[in-house]
């Protein structure tokens, strides 16, 4: 198991968690002040310039108000079609 930011799951969660911020109807900034974040943690994430560490998916999760364990139902699969 690699720790590349490119594996199918990394992918599939940075994509799901920018759709799930776009589907909340957030900017990268209302989200960021919502982490009391700088704009560029989220950007980073959705770029895939860095990881999202678990306790920070819970915050981001929450902070969207999203379902978490659809996210990560997503990244499962992905990760499982390798």
């Amino acid at each position: 198991m690699g720790r590349t930011l490119r594996s199918p799951g990394h992918l599939a969660l940075m994509a799901a968690l920018k759709q799930a911020r776009l589907d909340a109807g957030l900017t990268q900034t209302e989200l960021a002040d919502r982490l009391e974040r700088p704009q560029s943690f989220v950007a980073k994430y959705e770029n895939g310039e860095r990881r999202v560490e678990v306790v920070e998916f819970v915050q981001i999760v929450r902070a969207i108000g999203c379902d978490g364990r659809a996210i990560l139902d997503d990244v499962g699969r992905a990760e499982a079609g390798r």
